[in-house]
């Protein structure tokens, strides 16, 4: 058995941890690195088609948004989910590529002006598509067999419509390990979903800490709080700006305006417009409509049998078209939008903030968490002035954050959930930003007396020796600013991947068919030397 720790390292997004166990090699997610890439990560030690499987927590890209790119390198094997987490990914990548192929052709018309050289999407949405065919559905709680010597179960991780924790029970010979990936483990109370279910026991925890070190503020009533926001906007005569996760955040917004709407909080402003200005939102609403009955909590669920729809309302107004939503910022009432993505860096949201940040009596309403070097982390942390499209926009809006909206849970979550796993030989530590993990790691060594370690990208562990067998240090991104990987590099490591797997397999071909194979590669080689 092998472990190696390969994204999402002393980092709070990509997640990526690799599994070799009972002759299989797995993957628990395959996450999109979001915002400032502070330390390089390691390669999967394997090509992608000779991954077996991936186990998928949830739909979040951070964690699921590099399956398209692994598919394009050859991965013909299962992805293996939740019910909801399937329907969600089936929107999330398509979304994904094509932004990707949006960022590309417009970027491909400033380098055309310049004479640059062309930039390649990420991954297409051919990609994304065929990624998506892979997915397997799973019901919560229902322990399967993925292959021989290895057993499964997803369970309700409360962070999102159909994130799980992971159980996997792995056998080799006589020895079996059970491992548990917490994924993103909810906070608790939460609109809508459930709470995240306590596991019992586990030899080895790999668990999130996005909020390690720190605790999040709860006001006694969220609905209150966002209302007051809400009032004193409007009453200046301004409009608030909710950058919000298309997925997720955005329905519990819709689900908190509708008890705003229901109970008359905000005064003097009767039938104000609510706009959510995202297809990959309105699509995600209608995903979370088809798995009430699976993922709702009690409190949602008292509505559906009521025949009430908890997260629509009178005044709601759902925009598709690019044109609608360029419109939104001619209705000069006041007015809420909520427009994604959820950290500013893509997305509609750009367009309202260009319209609206420099106007001082609007408020952009921060829902969500905003990770290092995304436009969203600039606002909260005080920027007073951003670049948007090219040209500098000045911060004049109020920034607020609504405490205690979060789909994670806090150290004290994370401590009540990890607290709940008996008999645990080591805790491994992950998702967090480098403070956030140390500082977590720490605590769960100090205060629970558990062997904790945050270990960096390229980290190998052995289970059944119960030993590290290999430490990685931390490899800081040397380019300036931290700029991501050109996308053309990563597709062509993975055909590279791809190429080697079809090598491997081409022993007993005719002779002449892999001659001319071997003199079509060297041409290649050639003309790029070149």
């Amino acid at each position: 058995m092998k472990v190696q720790f390969i994204g999402a390292a002393h980092e709070v997004t990509g997640s990526c941890t690799y599994l070799e166990i009972a002759g299989k090699r797995l993957l628990v997610d395959f996450g999109m690195e979001q915002g400032k890439d502070v330390y390089e990560n390691a390669r999967i030690p394997c090509a992608p088609g000779e991954i077996d499987y991936v186990l998928l927590t949830h739909a979040h890209i951070d964690h699921s948004g590099l399956l398209p790119l692994l598919r394009a390198g050859g991965f013909d094997g299962e992805i293996h989910t939740t019910q909801a987490t399937a329907s969600l990914c089936s929107i999330m990548l398509r979304d994904s590529a094509h932004i990707q192929e949006f960022e590309a052709q417009w970027r491909n018309r400033k380098a055309m002006r310049k004479g640059e050289e062309p930039y390649e999407p990420l991954y297409t949405m051919a990609d994304a598509i065929s990624a998506i065919e892979l997915l397997r559905q799973h019901k919560y709680d229902e322990k399967f067999t993925l292959c021989e010597g290895v057993e499964v179960r997803f369970v309700d991780a409360g962070h999102l419509l159909g994130s799980a924790s992971i159980e996997i029970w792995a056998t080799e010979g006589e020895e079996t390990r059970k491992f548990v990936f917490s994924g993103d483990i909810g906070n608790l109370n939460q609109p809508l979903i459930r709470d995240p279910v306590y596991l019992e026991e586990a030899d080895y925890v790999v668990m999130e800490s996005t909020y390690g070190d720190r605790r999040h503020e709860r006001p006694k009533d969220y609905v209150t709080a966002f209302a007051q926001v809400i009032q004193e906007t409007f009453d200046r005569g301004g409009s608030v700006i909710i950058p919000s996760f298309a997925v997720g955040r955005t329905q519990e917004m819709l689900y908190f305006l509708r008890q705003i709407k229901e109970k008359g909080l905000v005064h003097g402003h009767d039938g104000f417009p609510v706009y959510m200005d995202s297809p990959l939102a309105i699509e995600a609403t209608g995903i979370f409509l088809r798995n009430q009955n699976s993922c709702y909590d009690e409190e949602a669920l008292a509505y559906v049998k009521a025949g009430i729809n908890p997260i629509a309302f009178h005044d709601l107004q759902l925009v598709t078209t690019p044109e609608d939503s360029r419109s939104i910022n001619f209705d000069k009432r006041c007015k809420i939008i909520i427009s994604a993505s959820g950290m500013c860096d893509a997305g509609r949201i750009k367009h309202h903030l260009k319209h609206n940040l420099w106007q001082p009596q609007n408020t952009i309403l921060f829902v969500g968490y905003q990770a290092y070097g995304t436009l969203g982390r600039s606002l909260v942390d005080g920027a007073t002035t951003v670049k948007l499209f090219g040209e500098p926009v000045q911060v004049s809006a109020q920034i607020r954050q609504l405490p205690g909206i979060s789909g994670h849970a806090d150290v004290d979550g994370l401590t009540t959930w990890v607290s709940h796993i008996k008999g645990v030989k080591r805790v491994f530590v992950i998702h967090g930003e480098s403070e956030a993990a140390d500082a977590f790691t720490e605590h769960l060594r100090r205060d629970l007396k558990l062997n904790a370690y945050a270990p960096y990208s390229g980290t190998e562990f052995d289970p059944i020796a119960d030993e590290i067998t290999l430490e990685a240090v931390p490899r800081p991104i040397k380019k300036k600013d931290s700029v991501k990987v050109n996308a053309v590099y990563q597709r062509l490591l993975a055909t590279l991947d791809r190429l080697t797997k079809l090598i491997r397999q081409s022993e007993g071909r005719a002779n002449k068919d892999l001659a001319k194979f071997t003199d079509q590669i060297n041409d290649l080689c050639n003309k790029f030397e070149k």
